[in-house]
């Protein structure tokens, strides 16, 4: 029911949960400490699918990871950065911004897989020491940074609805005050709702008799093994994380679309406002096509991770991978779809070519007449003339 976060699978060789087999609510079954020492290792290595998980792990793992939370952290820190500057303050950025800092600490925690899995390559012992250490907090930022991505995602779409649906009201609701106090409630409401997913597991020595062999375990803790508190909050969870919001984001994005869609006239370039929201309904989309196979995974199939056999976990490796995708993908719209954001970043980054960028001369219309003004390219939409 529930994707545990990329940091757990680094270590996932050698260690294991404890799951009733028959149990498909993502709730573990009743264990005690007494019959740990009874528990065997690797009880996941024996389908036909372990050559289709490792293969997975590895491209994911040493591969893709590595490139999308490389070059997403550079591009989200890039981001942070030029939409904090004075020029980009509007409630919209506030919201853009949060998101930045939830898909960086999204990212960071992302990265920590990658380097658990190339130090279990050459040190297991290091990289087992450094899952138990590192497990209890890498799984709760993830599950708060997926929450927090998918409600500023909402709140994102919610301020260009109004915007572009009830232009008349944003001025009074689209506030950079209100904006704030959205963000911090958002991010103060998901750390609270992941709290249960903080105590829910526990690392332990178990001793296989077996193989006489000891490995790390994955156990549940008194209150993971609680199923009336778990079984309502792994669906709460998964519902606010991923299908609830997906489905306003639908909602939302169809009404935008078609009232932009109405206030097109062929021939004409778009206004500053609609190119705006063109960029955010492009971060939207990306959102839902990155979060739904995680989201139908873990709440209408009833699908874990660590508990799964390797044919599901090998999928989960690719859904998790789509979540990393989306924290990294923003700066490339950003840059791509925002002409207001590439000169905020020249001006930012770049500021001897931008103060001669800002002199050269524009062809504009003013009443009809064809005249040419000094004007600077960042200038945005608020004296009526259509500069071409």
């Amino acid at each position: 029911m529930e994707a545990l976060d990329p940091a757990v699978r680094a270590m996932s060789y050698n260690w294991t949960i404890i799951l009733d087999s028959n149990n498909m609510t993502g709730v573990p079954a009743d264990s005690s400490p007494e019959m740990e020492d009874s528990l065997r290792c690797n009880t996941n290595d024996t389908d036909g699918y372990k050559q289709f998980y490792e293969t997975a792990q590895m491209v994911t793992g040493l591969i893709i990871y590595p490139i999308l939370c490389i070059s997403g952290i550079t591009g989200n820190t890039l981001s942070l950065i030029v939409l904090s500057h004075r020029d980009m303050a509007t409630s919209t950025n506030v919201y853009l911004f949060a998101l930045g800092v939830s898909d960086t600490l999204k990212l960071l925690n992302d990265l920590l897989y990658f380097i658990m899995l190339v130090i279990s390559l050459n040190d297991p012992p290091a990289a087992e020491t450094m899952m138990v250490n590192v497990y209890p907090y890498a799984h709760y930022f993830f599950t708060v940074a997926v929450c927090v991505t998918a409600w500023l995602t909402v709140a994102v779409a919610m301020d260009r609805f109004v915007a572009v649906c009830h232009p008349s009201r944003s001025k009074a609701l689209c506030t950079i005050a209100r904006a704030r106090s959205v963000s911090v409630t958002i991010f103060v409401g998901m750390l609270l709702l992941s709290v249960p997913s903080a105590f829910r597991y526990r690392m332990q020595a178990v001793h296989d008799r077996q193989q006489n062999v000891t490995c790390m375990e994955i156990v549940t803790t008194e209150l993971g093994r609680n199923k009336q508190i778990m079984v309502p909050y792994t669906w709460a969870q998964n519902l606010m994380r991923g299908i609830i919001p997906v489905f306003i984001l639908i909602y939302l994005n169809a009404r935008i679309i078609n009232v932009l869609r109405k206030e097109r006239v062929k021939g004409k370039k778009l206004s500053s406002r609609n190119r705006i929201t063109l960029m955010l309904i492009a971060v939207i989309v990306a959102f839902i096509v990155c979060i739904t196979p995680d989201a139908i995974m873990s709440t209408f199939f009833g699908k874990g991770y660590v508990e799964e056999d390797n044919k599901v976990k090998g999928v989960r490796e690719i859904t998790d991978s789509l979540l990393a995708l989306n924290s990294a993908i923003n700066f490339v719209l950003y840059c791509t779809l925002s002409l207001v954001f590439r000169n905020t970043f020249c001006k930012v980054f770049c500021a001897e070519r931008f103060a001669l960028m800002q002199h050269r001369s524009s062809k504009c219309i003013r009443n009809g007449e064809e005249t040419h003004l000094q004007v600077s390219v960042y200038d945005r939409d608020t004296t009526g003339e259509r500069c071409v």
